[in-house]
Parts: C-alpha cells; sequence; structure tokens
C-alpha cells in the first residue's frame, strides 16, 4: 500500500536522478487568484514521469532487473523508463500508440529504449505490452496503477509543500490517475485542509465519469489534444485513492486547453503540452471556487512537437479572437480593397492575408474577399465588422 513513508523514502532515491522543479509565480494568467506553478515540463525528461518510473525501477530485485523491463505509455512514461533502466543497465523495450508525437518516440529511443508502435491509443499499447510481457518474461512497469509509482510521483507534493507556505489548492491533470493520486494522498497526509482539484479532458473524460458514476468505466474511445491524458480506463488504486482523497474534477475543452498554452507561452515563457496545460485551462476558465486564493497548478509536460505546437498556437490566437477572418461580399471594383485596408488599419487591425473568391453573389458582377487580420480581442474585432458595416460593406 502506499504511504508516506514510501514517499518519503522515494525522495531521497530520487535526489540524483530527478530535478527539484521549482514553484513559479504566475502572473496575468488567472487573475482572479494567486497563481503558481509547478513546471515538471523542466524535468529532465520533460515530463514528471521519470519520478514514478525510476522509483519503481529502484525497488525492483536484481531477478526482475535481469529480465529487462516493459511498459506502455503515451509518450511521457516511456522517456521516464527508457532514462532509469539505462541508468540501472537494464534493457527496456516500450510500447507507444502510433499516433504519438515524434518528438516523445524519438526522445525515448535516444534514452535507449527498444520502441514498438501499435495502432490506437494508450489503452490499445498498454494490451501490447501485457501481450509482450507474458510472451518474454518482461518486467512490467505500469504508468500509474502501481504503489512505488505514484510515491514517486508522491514526491511532487512535497516539494510544492517545501516552496510554498498557505496553498488553498493544488491543480493537477489526470490520465489514469497517478499524478494526482501521489500528490493529494502525500497532501491530505500533511495538510488535508489543502484542497487538490483533478482535470481532465472532455474529449478523455474516465475518471471523471468513474468518480461521478461510483465505479470505473472504461470509454469506447478517446480525442483530444492533451494526448498525455487520452486514457480510456483509470486504474483501480488510482480510482479509489483519488475518490478518498481528490476534492473535485473537472473537464476542460480543446479551445481551453489551447488558450492556456498560448497564455503560459507569452505570459511566462514556458512550453507545456497539452497535458501539461489542463491544469492552468481549469484556473483561466473558472473551473474551480479559487477567486481570491493562493493556488498552485502543476504543469506535467512539455513534450510537444513543433509542428503541434504551431497548429495549438494557431488555435489559441483564434479562440481569444487574436487572429480572426472576414469574408465581405461587394462588388468587384477598382478600390474596394484600399477601402477596407484603411478602415482596418484606422481601428488597429493588422491585416495578414487577402484572398478573392468569385462565387453566387447577389449581383452578376459581385465577388468574395477573405481578409486575415491580427487583432487585439474580440471587442476589437466587432469594432472592425462594424466599423466596415457603417461604410456599407456586406460582411458575412
Amino acid at each position: 500500500m502506499l504511504s508516506l513513508d514510501k514517499v518519503f523514502d522515494a525522495q531521497q532515491v530520487l535526489k540524483n536522478i530527478v530535478r527539484e522543479t521549482g514553484v513559479v509565480r504566475a502572473y496575468g494568467i488567472a487573475p482572479e487568484c494567486e497563481l503558481y506553478l509547478k513546471p515538471e515540463n523542466l524535468q529532465i525528461t520533460g515530463s514528471f514521469k521519470v519520478r514514478g518510473s525510476a522509483y519503481k525501477i529502484a525497488m525492483l530485485s536484481e531477478e526482475e532487473k535481469a529480465q529487462g523491463v516493459i511498459a506502455c505509455s503515451a509518450g511521457n512514461h516511456a522517456q521516464g523508463v527508457a532514462l532509469a533502466a539505462s541508468k540501472n543497465g537494464i534493457q527496456s523495450i516500450i510500447c507507444l500508440p502510433d499516433n504519438a508525437p515524434i518528438s516523445k518516440v524519438e526522445a525515448t529511443k535516444g534514452f535507449g529504449a527498444q520502441v514498438c508502435l501499435v495502432e490506437g491509443c494508450y489503452d490499445d499499447a498498454y494490451q501490447k505490452a501485457l501481450q509482450l510481457k507474458e510472451e518474454m518474461g518482461y518486467t512490467f512497469v505500469h504508468p500509474f496503477d502501481d504503489e512505488n509509482v505514484l510515491a514517486g510521483q508522491g514526491t511532487i507534493a512535497l516539494e510544492i509543500l517545501q516552496d510554498l507556505d498557505n496553498i488553498d489548492a493544488i491543480i493537477v491533470p489526470i490520465g489514469g490517475g497517478g499524478l494526482i493520486s501521489g500528490i493529494a494522498y502525500t497532501v491530505k497526509q500533511i495538510r488535508p485542509s489543502i484542497k487538490v482539484y483533478g482535470v481532465q479532458a472532455s474529449g478523455a473524460p474516465s475518471m471523471y465519469n468513474s468518480i461521478r458514476n461510483g465505479s470505473i468505466e472504461c470509454l469506447d474511445s478517446v480525442q483530444t489534444i492533451a494526448d498525455g491524458i487520452a486514457v480510456k480506463q483509470p486504474g483501480q488504486n488510482t480510482f479509489q485513492l483519488v475518490h478518498d482523497y481528490v476534492d473535485d474534477i473537472a473537464l476542460v475543452t480543446d479551445d481551453e486547453v489551447a488558450c492556456a498554452i498560448l497564455a503560459l507561452i507569452e505570459n511566462q515563457k514556458m512550453i507545456a503540452e497539452g497535458a501539461g496545460a489542463v491544469a492552468v485551462a481549469a484556473a483561466m476558465f473558472g473551473k474551480f471556487p479559487i477567486q481570491g486564493k493562493r493556488v498552485v497548478c502543476v504543469i506535467s509536460g512539455g513534450n510537444i512537437d513543433v509542428t503541434s505546437l504551431s497548429r495549438v498556437i494557431d488555435r489559441g490566437l483564434r479562440n481569444s479572437g487574436r487572429s480572426s477572418s472576414l469574408l465581405i461580399e461587394l462588388i468587384d471594383k477598382p478600390g474596394q480593397l484600399k477601402d477596407i485596408s484603411r478602415i482596418i488599419a484606422d481601428c488597429g487591425g493588422n491585416v495578414t492575408g487577402v484572398h478573392y473568391e468569385k462565387g453566387n453573389t447577389e449581383s452578376v458582377h459581385g465577388c468574395f474577399l477573405r481578409i486575415e487580420m491580427e487583432t487585439r480581442d474580440f471587442e476589437h474585432v466587432r469594432l472592425i465588422t462594424q466599423s466596415l458595416r457603417n461604410e456599407n460593406f456586406k460582411i458575412i
């Protein structure tokens, strides 16, 4: 069983393996509360996962180590297991879903593991890992439903409590539940008054549904940009620990996650992957009663492909009104584009793209003009739109 002694032991074992990521004050992201970040995206493998996997591997018997280890992962646990196994001279094989970000796949290989790509999501990789374990005799390192893994993740709570006094709440991402189980258990043993809140993506609400319905449920499918927490079914141990020690769970949409990633980049110069940003998304969009409170959000990881990051930034810009487009129907005659550009410039907007389209307009001489713009927010978009209408341009 998980115990506080085991968490403190994990802290000692991990001292020469993981980084102690200091709590950072964050401004301008969630102004209604006093917000701090626990940046596990700055961890040695770019994610908190190395804590649990390294402690688990350190606790293996010599016989288990000799057999080699196998694990399944959405990407971050893979790197933790690969690194810990390499440091101990142990062979490792990792089953990853074939849609895992390229950066995570290559990093796992770089830490010395053999990678097995499996069609589907995390849960499909999990089944493949169990199959190979039986066939080859490897020692299985579970990504979340294991007491030693949970103890390793609980060391994050010890660091938070050491760095910061008078904490009111800690907000934590949830996939299979290992991170929040370790943190919630540890926090409630030491300072039970602190609220522990969990966050899942609305496209992968396995723990959320299970807790609300009182029993473990398995989703038919999961779909979210937060690939690190795209888990169909929580673990037996983690379900019980979340039930006993977590105060509430909320869901965030992919659009809210994209806005949180953008806010972290702009305000903190910090890169978070989708799963790493869900806690901040919950704080930004008022998912919990944290007004006027001292709150810590755990940034669980920062392993995101540059191409994926570009798409997420574009989505975040559009969802916050920073990037927008207008479709204008007009008569195809000289000077129209000049007048439209002048109106937008006078309102402080910046035209970044112009697309001319012929189409079925009311007039045989009509056309459509699609204007891409950089804007400040949605109110700025409304100002530009109204200014164009005031000069008799027809906004579609």
